[in-house]
């Protein structure tokens, strides 16, 4: 069975984005949201980051400014680890089907996560690609945004730029520290070309690996979360530790196992794996 259509194939490799909407069904959504929501009521009782996950680094991010009266959890990692619903998701959603049909047959796991922007939140993310995070063999990468929430022009949607990943891994090493980001002027020069990506809730943003990308804070009075997952093409093998490691890393989700590895043609320096609590600590030069 097709869940693309050939029109669809062709705007994501041509942008390197795309959104399609009932990735998941309500009921899953709704299991989702409601997990999430009881991870927000914990979080009030914690002033740190908390919790572990299988590298020693705390699986829960709070915003700076985060108090049990105004709750800012931002980031939980590896969310398929510690809920069933985020790991059937992980497994079962048509969002995995879509993959299969852009870069399969068969596909890896490479990674979870869920980020949030509660009403007012000042985080926002600096512009990068993900390839530079997790280099691979070949490039056949996909980072899958599902919408928990609304994603409106308000609360801080994914601002991408389309085409870009056919252009340059452009560094995200700056004065020897890597910054997680590309250098602002780059992202200048296509200031004309940015594009909002916005949608109803169990929507899906699929985006290619080397699309450039970011957002901006949530100014609105409603929460905009995403779980995030990654999968990549069955023949591609890392090439630097994983930042995000789970016991479910590699796991195959589609097809079989092909005993081979294909590789692809590109220059880039490592990245650096960040030592602090997540990704967000690493933009803003707080990675000790």
């Amino acid at each position: 069975m097709a869940y693309l259509s050939e029109a669809q194939k062709d705007q994501f490799w041509t942008d390197g984005v795309i959104v399609l909407e009932n990735a998941v069904t309500d009921n899953q959504l709704n299991q989702l949201r409601q997990v999430f929501a009881s991870w927000v009521e914990e979080s009030r009782a914690h002033e740190d980051d908390y919790g572990e996950t299988m590298d020693g680094r705390a699986r829960f991010d709070l915003q700076p400014g985060h108090n049990a009266e105004a709750p800012a959890l931002r980031r939980v990692q590896s969310p398929e680890e510690v809920s069933d619903i985020y790991a059937a998701i992980m497994r079962e959603a048509r969002t995995v089907d879509y993959c299969a049909e852009l870069i399969g047959p068969s596909l890896r796991f490479h990674h979870g996560k869920v980020n949030s922007k509660q009403p007012g939140s000042k985080t926002e993310v600096k512009w990068h690609q993900d390839f530079p995070f997790q280099p691979m063999t070949n490039d056949d990468i996909i980072t899958c945004l599902l919408f928990l929430d609304d994603v409106t022009l308000e609360n801080g949607p994914l601002e991408v730029i389309p085409g870009s990943h056919k252009g340059p891994l452009y560094s995200h090493w700056h004065d020897g520290v890597f910054t997680g980001a590309v250098d602002p002027a780059i992202v200048a020069d296509h200031k004309a070309e940015i594009v909002s990506c916005t949608g109803k809730a169990g929507s899906v943003c699929m985006m290619h690996a080397s699309l450039l990308h970011g957002s901006t804070a949530n100014l609105s009075d409603e929460p905009r979360t995403l779980y995030i997952t990654t999968y990549y093409a069955e023949d591609a093998i890392e090439l630097s530790q994983n930042h995000l490691p789970s016991r479910y890393t590699h796991e195959l989700v589609r097809g079989e196992v092909s005993g081979r590895v294909r590789c692809s043609t590109y220059d880039m320096a490592l990245p650096a794996v960040p030592k602090a609590t997540s990704f967000f600590a690493q933009q803003e030069g707080n990675d000790n």
